[in-house]
């Protein structure tokens, strides 16, 4: 009974241990119950196809690749079928070359004119306002006295914020005529009641003007929107030229047009020397030609920023660093000064002329609140890197170019005598007043200062031939002596050199003359 007992137990055990070995070989996650059976039945079935999710990118104005089409995006102004509307708009298609000169202008500007309307949530229309008004050309000036790519005039400049002076005419500032424009926009806006079109006619006419539109409808039991309204000529065409230059960009490839593109990135940055900076040293330490700086910077009258400011610059984005670095490692040098020693019958006027530059700076730089100087004194005065004649943006330089351009067939310059205006002088020479202004890159509303020169252009007799000679003046010669030898009149060398009638003449003298080299050998 014992060894039965043994032999059963010994079997027990073995059985164990078969058991043992059965669950070491069988894997961890085996299903012990009816539910775990059938959830390992679900994963052993053939998996479905993973379908990767595609991220389709968002198309918005911002992302657009060319600034024309971020613009185009976002305008929404009604475009009507009227036909001053579709006259301006067969003009921009019939005159694409137009618009490729706009464009080409516009590319340093249009990107930051573009962003300072969206930060306002105006609408888009406004920032190809610059197309209507001036072509994008920042240096333009007109008939008007308007000035800039946003063509403010003198007061109206002034009133939005706008500094003028004998270094910086704010106007043509881009940054600051935009947000000024903007400003006037936005007031005008405000004023008509939220309606875009009576605040974009008041822009270019004056709001009071309009304002006498609209109550003159009203007075007449007529509409009152812009299309009603008598307005002058030059604004009954202004907004529909807007708004036409606006349809033609919006549907280039409707029209079968192909502007040249613009990135819709930033290319310039402002920069804040907070030190006059003479144009040029400013161009070498951004490593720019000087003239691109200057188109940059077409606010500067002449070759430096302004004394009392405003100094700042707007640069290429990629040449920012290099003009910081270069001006910190000159000590912040911003202009050349040279030691001038008073002559005798010299006046702090006449100094500042001859070195181009204004009296007021010549006071600063030597602490003196007067101006009384004496020969002999020395004085510092800031002068500029390069001769005048290098800055060929600067007022004085761009008004030669302009007076030197062609429009007759020969030039006269005349000196303003006190009392004399654009009427009188115009009479006088029998030339209209509107093209001796424009010769002269003036307006005829524009104030005329004594000693001031004028250029006239005239027109020679059919069939002569005029040149310029420079005659000196000989012993014994008379007005009346040259005249006769040259067949010209007395009073033509009177005009040509102005010259009083009663001129004492010496020898040595010069005058200038144009003869008709058909009729006398020079």
């Amino acid at each position: 009974m014992k060894f039965r007992l043994v032999l059963v137990g010994s079997m027990f055990l073995a059985g164990c241990q078969l058991t043992g070995q059965e669950n070491v070989a069988t894997p961890t996650n085996t299903p012990e119950t009816p539910e775990e059976t059938l959830a390992q039945v679900a994963v052993a079935e053939p998996q479905q196809p993973v379908v990767e999710e595609v991220v389709v990118p968002v198309i918005t104005p911002q992302t657009q690749e060319d600034v024309w089409k971020r613009i185009a995006m976002q305008m929404d102004m009604p475009v009507p079928e009227n036909k001053r509307v579709n006259y301006y708009r067969n003009w921009y298609l019939k005159h694409p070359q137009h618009l490729e000169t706009v464009a080409k202008r516009a590319e340093p500007f249009l990107y930051l004119i573009t962003e300072k309307v969206e930060e306002r949530g105006i609408p888009l229309e406004i920032a190809l306002l610059p197309v209507v008004e001036s072509s994008f050309d920042q240096f333009a000036y007109s008939h008007g006295r308007a000035a800039g790519l946003w063509q403010f005039v003198p007061d109206t400049g002034r009133r939005f914020g706008l500094e003028q002076n004998w270094w910086y005419d704010g106007r043509r500032d881009v940054v600051a005529s935009t947000d000024a424009a903007l400003d006037l926009l936005e007031y005008l806006h405000k004023k008509f009641d939220g309606d875009w079109l009576h605040a974009l006619a008041a822009y270019n006419t004056g709001e009071g003007r309009v304002f006498r539109a609209i109550r003159n409808n009203k007075a007449k039991g007529l509409p009152t929107d812009f299309w009603h309204l008598s307005l002058p000529k030059e604004t009954s065409g202004y907004v529909p030229k807007l708004l036409a230059v606006a349809d033609v960009i919006k549907n280039q490839e409707r029209y079968g047009l192909s502007l040249p593109e613009i990135a819709n990135k930033p290319v310039v940055e402002q920069v804040e020397p907070k030190v006059q900076m003479d144009l040029a040293l400013a161009a070498n330490y951004a490593g720019i030609p000087l003239s691109e700086l200057q188109s940059l910077n077409p606010a500067y009258n002449h070759w430096a920023t302004s004394p009392d400011g405003p100094n700042h610059l707007l640069l290429p984005k990629s040449n920012v660093s290099q003009f910081q670095n270069k001006l910190a490692e000159n000590d912040n040098q911003g202009i050349k000064v040279t030691r001038y020693k008073v002559k005798s019958g010299d006046s702090l006027g006449m100094i500042a002329q001859r070195h181009n530059t204004t009296v007021k700076v010549i006071q600063r730089a030597n602490s003196i609140s007067g101006t009384n100087i004496r020969a002999g004194q020395h004085l510092l005065i800031p002068v500029s890197l390069k001769d005048e004649t290098q800055y060929s943006l600067s007022a004085p330089q761009r008004l030669a170019k302009l007076t030197s351009k062609k429009r007759g067939d020969y030039k006269v310059t005349v000196e303003v005598a006190k009392g004399d205006s654009f009427w009188t002088i115009a009479r006088k020479h029998d030339v209209s007043v509107s093209s001796l202004a424009r010769w002269n890159g003036m307006s005829p509303k524009d104030p005329l200062r004594i000693g001031q020169d004028l250029v006239i252009w005239k027109k020679a007799a059919e069939g002569a031939r005029i040149r310029t000679i420079v005659y000196q003046i000989r012993e014994g010669d008379s007005l009346s002596g040259i005249a006769a030898r040259y067949k010209v009149s007395v009073a033509d060398l009177v005009e040509w050199n102005s010259l009083k009638k009663t001129a004492y003449i010496k020898p040595g003298q010069k005058l200038k003359l144009y003869i008709d080299v058909t009729k006398v050998s020079a």
